[in-house]
């Protein structure tokens, strides 16, 4: 069913992730000297000041999507190339970091398995992972681009930028046909299986260890 369970938890879910993603890229931009973002009001948690339609509707139906770019000035930037780098890296990151403590929440079971804020919470932890992921490939306007372009030599840069008002493009055509999925569906779960194997050696091997003594 389009309205199933499992898409109703992904709304939640979806917001969530969205709104970290975009308040870290623009709290390291202010970190880093640019102002743009946050007097654009873009310096928040609240989902609806970082919605894209379009991307809101691929992450709903296809898992993955984008937001609203947050607007950047590198002019401010300060140092400029590291600078770009940490703020276009800072999404995927602390979807990451996000995705990690929900799963430390549900192995810690503070919420009952099989309830529906345990369902909301997990759909949540695989949106992080999902964008994350996504976010990090190197076509425009995609954060892996921007770090790419960084690492590149200018003239090189300089020649794909030609080519830059055709990433949404073929972004969409990849995510139709599929080739999209075919590669980031195992990268997640590359992701996931890491981030699993962490969070035991937390939960089993520290907090209930430290539990244990009281």
């Amino acid at each position: 069913m389009l309205f199933g369970r499992e898409m109703i938890f992904r709304i939640p879910a979806l917001l969530m992730a969205i709104s970290v993603h975009e308040y870290a890229h623009a709290k390291a931009a202010d970190a880093f000297g640019d102002p743009t973002a946050r007097l654009s009001g873009r310096m928040t948690l609240n989902p609806l000041a970082h919605l894209d339609p379009l991307g809101l509707l691929m992450l709903w139906l296809l898992r993955f999507g984008w937001a609203k770019p947050v607007p950047i000035n590198p002019m401010y930037i300060r140092p400029r190339r590291l600078g770009i780098i940490v703020v276009s890296l800072a999404g995927a990151a602390a979807n990451l970091i996000l995705a990690t403590l929900l799963l430390i929440i549900l192995k810690l079971q503070l919420v009952p398995w099989h309830g529906v804020i345990a369902g909301v919470l997990e759909m949540t932890m695989w949106y992080n992972l999902f964008l994350a992921v996504f976010n990090l490939i190197p076509i425009p306007p995609l954060d892996g681009s921007k770090v790419l372009f960084e690492l590149l030599p200018r003239r090189t840069v300089y020649q794909l930028a030609q080519f830059e008002q055709y990433g949404p493009i073929l972004l969409i055509v990849l995510l139709y046909l599929g080739s999209i999925n075919s590669i980031l569906l195992p990268l997640a779960n590359g992701v996931y299986d890491f981030l699993y194997r962490v969070t035991d050696v937390i939960v089993f091997g520290i907090i209930y260890k430290v539990l244990l003594h009281f």
